[in-house]
């Protein structure tokens, strides 16, 4: 992977970055870990030519430039990558990037100088799996239109450069701005999510235990009816069934860690698809336990919780909703245990 290669360490050594870079809204930014670009740069360096990586790779790592990713659109039910309409089409040495996209992370920053965009390329004769491929799209380029930055819940998401709505009008770019070859998009997007989504649940359980903490504090500082919150049973249950699902999600995320270190993502979608549920699902539990312990300061600008928790609900439909992980496990969890059932047979 990128972190191996180029920093030494792995993905089971970086988890434990991120989750501490997950304490504070801003770490990532401060040590260039930020998403999108950090999956914008393991795209790069597993998939992009010589020249897409002096170009734009160089300059990633370097914290120069900023990227975007344009994956999600809003026209379409996104959940299913395969019914993206966004088009790539080839016209002679280039190719015409024509649709709309949005929650494109990273679009909103002055420093964002690149898009990778994933778009359709191939007929409908082609697999569902192979008419979709990843281009890189300078910012620059005439036709690039950004058309608004989205709200989450209310809150001006301006971190690492936001979500924006995009548009791509008849824009040209040079043919070998194309990401490993036409109809790749699918194999590359695995590639770059695999990674991605043991950054995300790692700084999502950093955020949890900023939550836990927050909780444990107000629990120690505050009476009701004659006695300080957390001697309260119920409160008291609420603190350790945090810290047990703290921890089991922390374990589930390393192990999914270690499994792409070991075997790659493609080997480890199963343990990557369970932490993609496991981690969001126990940080909501978490953040709303304490908001409750810290009753209206809670849902108040006075504590980060609210915020924490616009941030941890989008994580469910991000990357993939709940649903669709859930079918993934289900699916490969069936063909896991029928395997020793046809070897007997």
């Amino acid at each position: 992977t990128l972190f191996r290669s180029v920093s030494g360490i792995g993905q089971l050594d970086y988890a434990f970055i991120a989750e501490e870079t997950g304490k504070c809204f801003f770490s990532p930014e401060v040590f260039n870990c930020q998403p999108p670009d950090t999956g914008n740069m393991e795209v790069l360096h597993l998939y992009g030519t010589e020249k897409q990586k002096k170009q734009w790779l160089e300059p990633l790592l370097e914290g120069k430039i900023n990227s975007c990713f344009c994956m999600t659109e809003p026209d379409v039910a996104s959940s299913d990558a395969t019914s993206m309409k966004c088009s790539i089409v080839r016209s002679g040495d280039s190719y015409i990037v024509n649709g709309k996209k949005w929650w494109s992370s990273g679009a909103g920053t002055a420093n964002c100088k690149i898009a990778v965009v994933l778009g359709r390329t191939g007929n409908a004769s082609s697999s569902r799996h192979k008419q979709h491929s990843m281009i890189l799209v300078p910012m620059e380029t005439p036709g690039v239109e950004l058309v608004r930055s989205l709200k989450v819940y209310g809150y001006e998401d301006a971190r690492h450069g936001g979500h924006f709505e995009v548009h791509f009008n008849n824009v040209q770019v040079p043919s070998s701005n194309i990401i490993l070859g036409e109809g790749r998009g699918f194999e590359i997007a695995q590639g770059r999510l695999g990674p991605g989504r043991i950054h995300h649940c790692m700084r999502t359980i950093g955020l949890a235990e900023q939550a836990l903490q927050i909780m444990c504090e107000r629990a120690g500082q505050r009476e009701t009816f004659g006695k300080k919150l957390y001697e309260h049973e119920v409160v008291a249950h609420w603190i350790a069934e945090n810290r047990i699902a703290i921890e089991q999600a922390r374990l589930l995320t390393l192990k999914a860690a270690k499994s792409i270190d070991r075997v790659g993502s493609a080997r480890a979608k199963k343990e990557i698809a369970m932490i993609k549920i496991v981690a969001p699902r126990m940080a909501c539990k978490v953040i709303d336990s304490a908001i409750q312990v810290c009753g209206a300061a809670g849902v108040s600008q006075d504590f980060p919780l609210a915020l924490m928790y616009s941030f941890v609900r989008t994580l469910r439909i991000a990357d993939g909703p709940d649903e669709v992980h859930l079918s993934a496990v289900a699916k490969m969890e069936l063909m896991d245990q029928a395997k020793p059932l046809v070897a007997k047979m």
